[in-house]
């Protein structure tokens, strides 16, 4: 018994307006906002902070899923069936029709330790609970920031992986909390492209705080990349540029401080998520 109130997809994103392009999405959710400031006070410590950065990536995801990933039509016989059956009337009327998402597609979460690990972990469980677990895959990659003799960040490099196939095909996430410099996820996709070539279906960051320089790196070295986060940091910026629209004045603006940490940010994440401070 088709319903027509099913017959669109009616998701729609709150998102912030910026000039970034298309690709990046800046949502404008003030749960989330609440709780990630409570995250970057140093107030927040562990468990909390833990449980908290798991349920904000709980969040993020489903609005990147909501919003990504494809729907396919669908019938869902509900308990009421029988009932229904039992009472000589047509168990038809019990049977959901409706666009719900497709669960044959295929999608892989990838941690990047440390910060990432918690995070893929989340979407990662999540994934499973929305498409067929048979298809849904996560993978690890050690990435470790290269800087100079002054602490600036210079880089990236990968000191271990442990990847479980090709990605042709692959819806791909990338949870990692604080989008910097965009150094370590820039080589981790890279990474990618030279170790298996193909071309994942999407590839998609999800960051809960990123910076005007971050997306700048990520845009420019994997112009393909959609950006997913809930804050954008430029508090290093000049204040007629924060007095601008998002992105009016991109080479202007900055979130970073000298040693490539956020501003406002939080702290080292990393650091703060594993209480290691080596």
């Amino acid at each position: 018994m088709y319903d027509v109130q099913y017959a669109s997809r009616s998701f729609v994103l709150s998102e912030v307006v910026h000039e970034y392009g298309p690709s990046v999405h800046i949502l404008s959710n003030p749960v989330s906002l609440t709780l990630l400031a409570r995250v970057c006070s140093p107030k927040t410590r562990q468990p909390v902070l833990n449980d908290v950065i798991g349920e904000l990536y709980r969040q993020l995801v489903v609005e990147v899923i909501n919003n990504e990933f494809d729907l396919a039509s669908a019938e869902v016989e509900t308990r009421m069936a029988d009932v229904l059956r039992k009472d000589g009337q047509d168990p038809a009327k019990a049977v959901i029709e409706a666009n719900l998402l497709d669960a044959t597609i295929k999608a892989v979460t990838v941690d990047i330790a440390r910060a990432g690990i918690l995070p893929s972990q989340v979407c990662y469980r999540t994934l499973n609970q929305v498409l067929d677990p048979d298809v849904v895959r996560q993978d690890h990659l050690i990435v470790s920031r290269a800087v100079d003799a002054s602490d600036r960040v210079v880089g990236a490099r990968i000191s271990g992986e442990k990847i479980g196939g090709p990605v042709d095909g692959r819806m791909m996430l990338f949870p990692d909390p604080m989008g910097a410099t965009g150094s370590s996820l820039s080589t981790a996709i890279q990474y990618y492209k030279d170790t298996f070539g193909g071309k994942p279906r999407k590839l998609i960051t999800l960051n809960l705080i990123v910076t005007p320089q971050f997306l700048k790196r990520i845009l420019s070295d994997h112009p393909e990349v959609t950006v997913y986060a809930l804050r954008l940091d430029r508090g290093m910026s000049h204040a007629d540029v924060l007095a601008e629209r998002l992105g009016a004045r991109w080479d202007e603006e900055t979130g970073l401080n000298e040693h490539g940490y956020i501003i406002p940010g939080g702290g080292g994440f990393g650091e703060l998520m594993n209480n290691s401070w080596i």
